[in-house]
């Protein structure tokens, strides 16, 4: 088993745990809420930047369900 697939096997505890999982989900959009409102109120191209990557990677947890399942 690769070591990817080893790592991506050890998180279905939480994936698969609705409760958690919905939890994490929420937390998710909240940072993900904070760092659009930075893009908005940013005038600097540098921090306009970094909360585009903040939001791509936030956005990538958001499926890591399926990644972890295979259903994407």
């Amino acid at each position: 088993m690769s070591d990817n697939k080893q790592m991506l096997s050890k998180l279905k505890p939480l994936v698969n745990n609705n409760r958690q999982w919905e939890a994490f989900n929420s937390y998710i959009d909240y940072l993900i809420n904070q760092q659009q409102k930075s893009l908005e109120q940013s005038d600097n191209t540098i921090l306009i930047h970094r909360s585009q990557g903040a939001v791509s990677a936030l956005r990538k947890l958001k499926y890591l369900r399926d990644e972890i399942n295979g259903t994407s």
